[in-house]
């Protein structure tokens, strides 16, 4: 008995993890495969620019593209796919919460004008 387990003998008993258990390692195909989508979303994206896409159809492939691109690094090169539902929340939650609070001053912003317009166009 050493001199751990002598002031603590459950301590003899205690099942420990190896040092690596809380590190997954994952093949390197994973990370060819999403440098490969990455690639391919990019010539996408390019593409638009290539076909002479105009108007709303412009904006909407170039920002799913980028979102796409977006999602796959955060997902497997910063490894949040493999990481606990608190992690990703913390990290997730915020930019949403800024991005609803945007989106409602957006609202309020076209009242205000439409408000202002209406009220004060000069004509009175």
């Amino acid at each position: 008995m050493n001199h751990e387990t002598a002031r603590h003998p459950e301590a003899a008993h205690a099942v420990q993890a190896p040092p690596a258990a809380d590190h997954p390692t994952h093949p390197i195909g994973v990370y060819l495969k999403v440098w490969a989508y990455l690639f391919v979303l990019s010539g996408m994206s390019y593409a638009v620019d290539y076909f002479a896409v105009q108007g709303i159809m412009r904006w909407v492939l170039i920002i799913t593209f980028m979102l796409l691109k977006a999602g796959l690094i955060v997902a497997i090169f910063m490894h949040m796919a493999w990481e606990r539902m608190a992690l990703v929340y913390a990290i997730l939650v915020p930019p949403l919460a800024l991005l609803t609070l945007v989106w409602l001053m957006s609202i309020e912003s076209d009242y205000t004008f439409w408000t202002r317009t209406l009220f004060f166009d000069g004509s009175g």
